[in-house]
């Protein structure tokens, strides 16, 4: 090969690169905050960790509405996943877990689906026994709201509203004991 054709083949990797990095991070829509359920005065452009966390309003299946505003003065573990995701339904039973031992102390965990229907996310919480809020999102706006990359995908918000932790992936007992204890819910 010729210098001249590698300097190409490096041009299209790094291109290629580039690319599968902006899908992989998203890419930025406008310039305009985006919310979900409140005025624009309220958006933020993207959850950043130590800043309030970004609002909404969603329902759950049976149309009991909940936004993160009406949850001042609880920590709340905000999980996002879908029913086909694997990871999701494993840790599932650990965050119901929690809540049954930790609502009474002021937790809430909320969980938001991928945008399926109302009737799967229904069927999904009574499989597994979920009494935590699992909430539908339709067109997936809070997940915008949040640039979910990956699912579950969690953040956690102190009592004043602030999000204290971003976690992507499947989160462990420990690790949400030592995210718990950073927004002031320890053991």
């Amino acid at each position: 090969m010729t210098l001249r054709t590698l300097s190409w083949v490096g041009a299209g990797a790094l291109l290629g690169v580039s690319i599968g990095l902006g899908y992989f991070l998203g890419f930025p829509e406008d310039a305009a905050p985006r919310s979900v359920g409140v005025s624009p005065s309220a958006a933020v452009a993207m959850p950043v960790v130590g800043a309030p966390a970004p609002d909404f309003t969603l329902e759950t299946p049976e149309g009991e509405r909940y936004s993160l505003t009406l949850a001042r003065g609880q920590v709340v573990v905000l999980n996002f996943w879908a029913t086909w995701c694997e990871p999701c339904r494993t840790e599932m039973p650990m965050l119901q877990a929690r809540y049954e031992r930790d609502r009474e102390r002021g937790l809430l965990i909320l969980g938001v689906d991928f945008d399926e229907p109302a009737e799967e996310v229904h069927a999904f919480g009574v499989e597994l026994g979920i009494t935590f809020p699992l909430l539908l999102d339709p067109g997936a706006e809070a997940q915008r709201l949040y640039r979910i990359r990956g699912y579950p995908s969690t953040f956690v918000i102190d009592r004043g509203g602030l999000l204290v932790v971003e976690h992507i992936g499947l989160l462990t007992e420990a690790r949400l004991d030592h995210y718990l204890d950073q927004a002031g819910l320890g053991p």
